[in-house]
């Protein structure tokens, strides 16, 4: 018995943007972005927000409307629990969850958010499914569990809100979109067999994105007394200094943008990334031979063209969909799954690995049986 995935959807943008349009920014091109990444157009949300992007992508995993790939339709009275995996929320309150709970009605749904970067999607995956295991039928404390019989776990970003669109290593990289899966408890199915979950402490800060969320405090720094409140003109005016321009960006001052190191993120999502197949395939008693394919983070296809090396494994053993989406962080592996099964490459009964890896450092993979 296990948690079994009933349903997958995705949702891109309307607006994509091709390699050469990005000369106008940087000292770049289609060749050197392609080369080096696989990466030739991504998707930029103008209009949608995030909401809107996990709206789309869900109702596909539900069988609401077309395009998603699903065993049978799921009633919104039917989804007990939603999980969506974000660094790019609309707001901070409420939830990107929460409000995707509203706008799909899902009553009966326990609500929130997870951020654990780029490998958010399998580390909501994960814990939808330890939450499921733990409230089914015969558990050792059941009985005082909410219990959840389907779970939502949504993938969804809008990483070029925090992009540098003047620094030629990091704006050709990131896209936006959704992706989302519908898991079911199934007493006659295997579903998730095994998962594992890492953090290592990035100490160099590789892979960062500060917060535009400090407001000035109405406290004494400076020798002003405290019954002298901060002017509200003055305080915007302490907000707007820390939160990126135009003006800032060109300037080489960016605030809140994601900010990289190649080489070291390279060096660890390689390592990373193989170190998590090996250890889920150990735990679930398996060998690669049992499985029929690996569904990657989408991050820079030369990191899938090593795993696979490193792995014994060709190329096309892995689903690679960079191509027209870019790094879409939390959104990358749903996204890519969904594009799996919607060409047919999954069936029923093939075992799938997903595996991701992202700042934090996190990673981790799932294995699950179709």
């Amino acid at each position: 018995m296990g948690s079994t995935i009933i349903g997958c959807g995705k949702s891109l943008p309307a607006l994509e943007v091709e390699n050469d349009e990005l000369q106008a920014l940087v000292d770049t091109n289609d060749e050197w972005i392609a080369t080096r990444t696989g990466i030739r157009s991504r998707h930029i949300a103008l209009t949608e927000s995030n909401a809107d992007l996990g709206e789309a992508a869900a109702r596909r995993a539900l069988g609401w409307e077309p395009s998603g790939w699903t065993q049978r339709a799921i009633e919104a009275d039917e989804i007990d629990l939603l999980i969506c995996a974000t660094v790019t929320s609309d707001v901070v309150v409420p939830s990107a969850a929460g409000m995707l709970k509203r706008r799909l009605g899902l009553g009966n749904a326990i609500a929130f958010d997870v951020n654990a970067a780029c490998s958010g999607f399998v580390y909501g995956m994960t814990v939808a499914e330890t939450m499921m295991a733990a409230s089914a039928a015969g558990t050792v404390g059941a009985a005082g569990r909410n219990p959840v019989r389907r779970a939502l776990v949504v993938g969804v970003e809008r990483l070029t809100r925090l992009t540098n669109w003047f620094d030629r290593n990091t704006c050709v990289l990131f896209g936006d979109g959704a992706g989302a899966v519908v898991l079911e408890w199934d007493e006659e199915r295997a579903g998730i067999i095994g998962s594992y979950l890492v953090n290592e402490d990035d100490v160099t800060n590789a892979l960062t994105c500060p917060s535009a969320f400090d407001a000035p405090q109405p406290f004494d720094r400076s020798g002003v007394s405290l019954a002298e409140p901060i002017p509200v003109d003055r305080a915007q005016d302490r907000i707007d200094e820390e939160l990126a321009t135009l003006e800032s960006v060109q300037a080489g001052e960016p605030r809140q943008v994601l900010r990289m190191d190649g080489p070291r993120v390279f060096k660890f999502a390689t390592a990373a990334m193989t170190e998590a197949v090996h250890r889920v395939l150990d735990r679930s008693n398996l060998t690669l031979d049992d499985v029929k394919c690996i569904v990657p983070h989408q991050a820079n296809e030369r990191i899938i063209k090593y795993a696979a090396k490193k792995l014994n494994r060709p190329l096309d053993f892995f689903q690679v969909s960079i191509g027209d989406t870019g790094n879409s962080s939390a959104a990358s592996v749903p996204m890519a799954l969904a594009d799996a099964y919607a060409s047919g490459r999954i069936k029923q009964g093939d075992k799938v690995i997903l595996t991701a890896f992202g700042g934090g450092f996190t990673s981790g993979a799932v294995l699950f049986e179709a």
